[in-house]
């Protein structure tokens, strides 16, 4: 494990061209719904899901607080969303360390997140009317633009988008929040595979398309064997660069 050292940490300077600044300055100035640890703790993730800070690197509470201007308690609370999240551990005596990514949590993260996506997607079959689907058919449209465009962080956006939109047919508060707590490590796996491979933008693609076809045709087996499918292949595609 490895101490984040001052000029590793992505800088929080006051510039209004520096880009980490001035994501960091509009998350810090939206007030609501979000408490501000939800949105420290939603900056930091980003931070961890891109690859800005790594595995086994030492995220400094004192230095947070003091670059983004808030109370420590605050980064305290951070923290603790973070590790629920399961994109950091807090480590007695050194602090909140990044979380590893190995292979047994690439492996459990998109088993569970199959899992859960399955359910949702039952539900989706099940209920949805005429009126809900033009939303979904818009955001098709805009993943395939983004796959034009090569835009893999957008594009990922997208596909969490996606299951948000589906959450109105779930009626299961308890499977959102698990989806909701889980969705930063799919994030930050998925993030990794659609860098890996140039063509994984496009086989996602083609996966939400299919799945979508599918569940139109309220095909409920057919929209959760491409989904496993789907997730093996990805799952597979991570665990190839990760080594142990």
């Amino acid at each position: 494990m490895r101490k984040l050292q001052a000029d590793q940490w992505p800088t929080f300077a006051r510039s209004k061209t520096d880009p980490i600044t001035t994501s960091c300055q509009h998350i810090m100035s939206f007030k609501a719904p979000d408490s501000l640890s939800e949105q420290i703790a939603r900056h930091i993730g980003q931070l961890i899901i891109t690859g800005a800070i790594t595995s086994g690197d030492r995220i400094q509470e004192l230095r947070i607080a003091s670059e983004l201007n808030v109370s420590r308690g605050s980064v305290r609370e951070a923290f603790l969303i973070l590790e629920r999240r399961y994109l950091i551990d807090i480590i007695p005596r050194k602090g909140a360390v990044v979380s590893a990514m190995s292979k047994k949590h690439v492996k459990n993260v998109y088993e569970m997140n199959v899992l859960l996506l399955a359910l949702l997607i039952r539900k989706a079959v099940a209920n949805w009317q005429d009126k809900d689907l033009e939303p979904f058919l818009g955001l098709i449209a805009e993943m395939v633009e983004l796959v034009k465009q090569n835009q893999p962080l957008e594009f990922l956006d997208a596909t969490f988008n996606f299951a948000k939109l589906a959450y109105q047919f779930s009626d299961n508060v308890y499977l959102e929040d698990m989806l909701d707590d889980l969705q930063p490590s799919i994030r930050r796996t998925y993030y990794h595979a659609i860098n890996l491979e140039t063509s994984e933008m496009e086989k996602s693609l083609t996966f939400f398309q299919a799945l979508m076809e599918r569940i139109i045709a309220r095909d409920a087996e057919g929209a959760v064997a491409a989904l496993e499918v789907f997730g093996e292949h990805q799952c597979q595609t991570v665990l190839a660069h990760i080594e142990e």
